[in-house]
């Protein structure tokens, strides 16, 4: 018996076939085989049609289903997704408008406004954010902008939502997505009536709320035909990707950590209580696990400026040609501290652990006659794991305990210069686990359908194959504190 779990991003659709006795990854299958296009009609912008997932999602399924001898033995389904995003449907199910997707900062600042207006205390004592650049802030961008398209909405979604959707027929969303995009009150334990209100959104758009892992609904005979999934098998669980990343790699209890070295960074904990920083540096959402009687609160710190400044060193400096073990081979050849060169690797956006600052990437103590592209890779690695650093920091200033990190192995964390860094200087044990977004919503799947008691039952098959201990040399210790005093400086602190 198989699950199936699919990972909705903007840049490609991921499926994953996973072994139902033994919780293993069967095959993979990514749609397309090149990155999706985002449409940015104005600066800013970031578009993209959510049937164009759909399409996707339906070729990656008929790939993984060819191994399988009996399509009878899937057994259910799991959905992570891209965060943030804002999918619009009419009383007939039809999209309205391009889905205005995570990294469209349009609503920027519609969101400051609504903090200020609704007042800071209120946002982050019941949401535990500003409304920023967040999905209810992006439907109030359409209702000014484009009222036409807003009058004709039956109700809106996020990205998980919709793909849920074009599998069951059935319209719904999750307390951890109405949370992702600002739209749940942990005080009151509902619906964020006052963003609602201040917003002027009728919460008739809101579909209706269903666990992010239990019985959401069950695979149409349309979407069977589409897919070749069976008919009747059940969506048991959906979640953002950043929730589901932790989930994947067995955090959902107090004091656990995850982290993701992506195009974005992300270190994410989970609490047990509403938590928020007075300085608005964090997110905090429902985690995939939260109830009333039992909160669970994953605390989000997002650092833009991780993979994408590493791949924009691979694809303009060193060339693409060379493979990021070959990076990490030129690395080693260079002494800790980079002979004095240091990168600031915020160049992917405003830094809200900043400030919302956007500082651009940077270089500081470049010298000519001794740096090479070895140093350059050098430095960019220990920036990024600076900034995690730093981040990491925030977090123990919130209490958050940072004993143990855990991580996948397909990112950035592969990398042992990156890693041994941010272990050295976080004290933190990083324990690197084989697994995927994909495999994990796979897994969450089986628990909403009834296959494992618990979904910590269900991800006690994800494996620890690697460990990374901190070293208590501190020779680490000074080339941190001077790439702080550089980003203090440039911060102009």
């Amino acid at each position: 018996m198989y699950l199936i779990g699919y990972d909705i991003g903007s840049s490609s659709i991921k499926a994953a076939l996973v072994s139902l006795e033994t919780g293993k990854r069967v095959a993979v299958a990514q749609h397309p085989s090149f990155e999706m296009d985002i449409v940015a009609n104005r600066p800013g912008w970031a578009e993209q049609d959510p049937e164009l997932w759909w399409h996707h999602l339906c070729a990656a399924t008929r790939e993984l289903l060819t191994l399988v001898s009996d399509v009878q033995d899937i057994r259910a389904i799991g959905i992570s997704y891209q965060m943030h995003g804002l999918v619009l449907l009419d009383d007939q199910g039809q999209v309205l408008r391009p889905s205005i997707i995570w990294c469209d900062s349009r609503a920027v600042e519609i969101g400051a406004n609504a903090f200020e207006q609704i007042g800071p205390n209120q946002c982050l004592t019941h949401m535990l954010n500003s409304p920023g650049n967040f999905t209810a802030s992006k439907l109030r961008w359409v209702q000014e902008n484009e009222p036409e398209i807003y009058a004709r909405i039956d109700k809106f979604m996020l990205p998980g939502d919709y793909i849920a959707y074009k599998l069951s027929g059935e319209m719904s969303t999750t307390v951890s997505g109405l949370s992702e995009g600002i739209l749940w009150d942990f005080q009151d334990n509902q619906c964020a009536d006052r963003v609602l209100e201040h917003y002027d959104i009728s919460p008739n758009l809101i579909p209706e709320v269903v666990p992010s892992c239990g019985l959401q609904a069950k695979v149409s005979s349309s979407a069977a035909a589409e897919t070749g999934l069976p008919e009747g098998i059940v969506i048991g669980y959906r979640a953002g990707d950043q929730p589901n990343n932790a989930l994947s790699l067995n955090v959902l209890e107090p004091s656990e950590i995850a982290a993701t070295g992506g195009t974005s960074g992300v270190v994410y904990g989970v609490v047990d209580k509403a938590l928020y920083d007075s300085e608005s540096r964090v997110n905090g959402f429902a985690h995939v696990n939260h109830t009333q009687a039992d909160p669970r609160i994953g605390i989000l710190l997002c650092i833009n400026g991780a993979g994408r400044m590493y791949g924009w060193l691979r694809q303009e400096v060193v060339g693409s040609a060379r493979s990021y073990l070959e990076l990490e081979r030129m690395a080693e050849k260079i002494r800790p501290g980079a002979d004095g060169l240091a990168v600031l690797p915020f160049g992917n956006g405003a830094e809200r652990m900043l400030g919302n600052r956007d500082l651009g990437a940077q270089m500081h103590g470049l010298q000519l006659n001794r740096h090479t592209r070895d140093h350059m890779v050098r430095a960019t690695l220990e920036g990024i794991a600076f900034a995690f650093v730093y981040g990491i920091d925030i977090l123990k200033d919130m209490k958050l305990k940072t004993d143990v990190i855990r991580v996948g192995n397909d990112n950035l964390f592969q990398s042992r210069i990156f890693s041994q860094a941010v272990s050295d200087l976080s004290g933190a044990r990083i324990e690197m686990a084989d697994t995927t977004g994909a495999v994990g919503a796979a897994l969450a799947g089986g628990c909403g359908a009834g296959y494992f008691a618990s979904l910590g039952d269900a991800m006690k098959k994800v494996q620890v194959v690697d460990v990374i201990e901190p070293r208590t040399d501190g020779a680490h210790q000074p080339i941190y504190e001077n790439w702080r005093s550089i980003l203090t400086s440039s911060l102009g602190k």
